[in-house]
């Protein structure tokens, strides 16, 4: 088993449950783990022997530019599309952040982070 991290994938997004927020659109941070068998990749040296991180990166981007009231959502679009498009992935946790969400206070950010496993 080996992990895969992309991290800090800054996007510009409009999700949320105001009108304005799915409106004006903000800035978000999405980080993604995936665990797959690097074993055999690690040997032969190609790229059809792992997990692409480009392939990764597109399906979050493609996946962020969907709105969504929430970002339970949009964490769970992304991990269906991983699974159902590539076979080596075992397991997945993708953190998504809403930079300076309008909550009434100063706060960096809020993040949701969900995880699964694939099914047998």
């Amino acid at each position: 088993m080996g992990i895969i991290k992309v991290e800090n994938i800054r996007v510009f997004a409009h999700h949320g449950c105001l009108a304005e927020e799915t409106k004006i659109g903000s800035d978000y941070r999405v980080d993604l783990e995936v665990e797959a068998d690097l074993q055999t990749s690690a040997k032969t040296d190609k790229l059809s022997d792992t997990v692409d991180y480009v392939f990764l990166n597109r399906i979050i981007r493609e996946e962020m530019k969907k709105p969504s009231h929430l970002l339970e959502t949009v964490a769970k679009r992304i991990l269906s599309r991983i699974f159902n498009e590539d076979a080596l992935v075992n397991k997945a946790t993708v953190c998504v952040s809403k930079l300076n969400p309008p909550i009434g206070g100063d706060v960096e950010m809020v993040t949701i982070k969900m995880a699964e496993k694939r099914k047998k």
